[in-house]
């Protein structure tokens, strides 16, 4: 169960990171609107740098989580 919560986070923390990257990208540097997060939410172009940081920190709790030690099994 563990494995299958920590591969999940880590895979929404993936899309999440590259949609606020995207995001970021094409409104900063020219001027359009990329990808699908600008339909849910109309952010100023540094708050989608707040979106990228979300999904890398989701990945690193994914990866713990996936790497945790299973205590049930130790004993």
């Amino acid at each position: 169960m563990r494995t299958t919560i920590g591969y999940t986070l880590e895979s929404i923390g993936y899309v999440v990171g590259a949609q606020g990257l995207v995001s970021f990208a094409s409104q900063t540097f020219f001027g359009t609107e990329w990808g699908w997060l600008h339909k849910v939410v109309d952010l100023p172009s540094t708050a989608y740098l707040g979106i990228v940081a979300l999904g890398l920190a989701l990945v690193v709790t994914g990866v713990k989580t996936r790497k945790a030690p299973d205590r049930r099994r130790a004993a």
